[in-house]
């Protein structure tokens, strides 16, 4: 009977034991709480990709002081063979001289118009001159000026362009200098390109139906460009 006893007592403790341990419970998700998850996700909006459209500028030509001008169409000229016959498209119009000008209005005297802009040959040089009206320059002739130059050292000059880079600002500060009555009128010429012999001055006009001031550049044409 003890031996029973005993054996009973052996059986039971590691039962007893076993039924203290705690086991963790796992609860699985039902169908509804897991569609309440699925509900709390953010929703992330697409981002659409809006094409930007260049906006397109107005050309301006260097002999339209008009922004109706700008708009035209340049005016249709006969053809012509001259190495400059490009700046009719710049609005310029060659006289009988063989010369290409650019007339502008005098904003101070209503009917009375003067020359701007001059550009010729003469003896194997391109010499483009900018005038002044009564010692000054009209509103935007100081950029246009320096527009033309460029376009005919462009053309016409042998220059790399690190070069016409450096004789941009050049020009820029001599205009700017003249316009500020820094650089008086004079026969002397500034080199501002030596293998082209490039020359800038700011001088009186001592000859022809022209009188004021101009500053004017002065280009050897290679004989391959004439």
């Amino acid at each position: 009977m003890s031996i029973i006893v005993r054996l009973f007592r052996e059986f039971i403790l590691p039962v007893s034991t076993f039924s203290m341990v705690a086991i963790p419970l796992v609860s699985f998700p039902t169908e509804r709480s897991a569609i309440a998850n699925a509900q709390t996700i953010p929703v992330i909006p697409q981002q659409r990709t809006i094409p930007v459209i260049p906006q397109q500028r107005t050309t301006q030509r260097i002999c339209s002081l008009d922004p109706v001008e700008d708009l035209l169409p340049p005016l249709p000229s006969k053809s012509s063979n001259s190495l400059l016959s490009y700046l009719a498209e710049q609005g310029f119009t060659q006289n009988q001289e063989g010369s290409w000008v650019c007339y502008a209005n005098d904003p101070k005297k209503e009917g009375r118009y003067f020359t701007l802009f001059k550009v010729q040959e003469m003896n194997g040089r391109l010499i483009g001159s900018s005038f002044l009206d009564e010692g000054s320059l009209i509103e935007g002739q100081d950029n246009r000026s320096l527009d033309l130059f460029m376009m005919l050292i462009e053309r016409h000059m042998n220059a790399s362009q690190e070069n016409r880079q450096g004789i941009r600002r050049y020009l820029q500060a001599f205009i700017s200098l003249v316009e500020q009555g820094k650089i008086k009128p004079t026969r002397r010429g500034f080199l501002f390109d030596q293998p082209n012999r490039g020359l800038v001055l700011y001088h009186t006009l001592s000859s022809g139906s022209l009188k004021g001031t101009a500053i004017t550049v002065n280009i050897y044409l290679p004989k391959s460009k004439t």
